[in-house]
């Protein structure tokens, strides 16, 4: 394991200082779960909540929370964004919706942060979507699945790179 990097020698928080670091084009993936009752999963399946379409504010909600990650994580850094999506799979066998992110980048940090910051802001939107329908929905799952470009490499979740 690395050493942390948002920390000074005293153990303060800082902000890392990438200047030094040439640009490469970088990807991160993330996904995260929200289950419910079939009740539910069904009623955002064919659209038929009083708030509106679920998935299409889902979406918007997760593009703009990764636009805006860097007010949301104080020690990230402000970053633009070439590309940004918001995916849904919806899985009627398990109760839940999966959502699945990719941020992406030309420069010098990477979007670990900003797919996971889509990701959750996703899932968050879907509950409160449909939360007059289902009080008890769970959310659960949140992980980078993959991400390349930079110092560090390609990382696949597994460890198999």
């Amino acid at each position: 394991m690395s050493t942390l990097t948002h920390t000074d020698d005293t153990g303060k928080a800082q902000m890392v200082d990438v200047g030094e670091k040439p640009v490469t084009e970088r990807e991160a993936r993330a996904e995260a779960f929200i289950s419910m009752m079939p009740e539910t999963l069904e009623l955002v399946t064919n659209n038929r909540l009083k708030k509106g379409d679920v998935l299409v504010v889902a979406r918007i909600a997760g593009i703009q929370a990764a636009k805006q990650c860097a007010q949301l994580v104080p020690l990230c850094h402000p970053l633009m964004l070439s590309y940004i999506s918001v995916d849904f799979e919806l899985q009627p066998v398990h109760n839940r919706i999966r959502v699945k992110t990719c941020c992406r980048l030309n420069g010098k940090t990477g979007v670990e942060i900003e797919a996971l910051t889509a990701a959750s802001v996703a899932v968050l939107t879907v509950y409160d979507m449909c939360k007059a329908a289902d009080k008890g929905m769970t959310i659960d799952g949140l992980r980078i699945l993959e991400k390349s470009g930079g110092r560090s490499g390609h990382y696949l979740a597994g460890g198999a790179a």
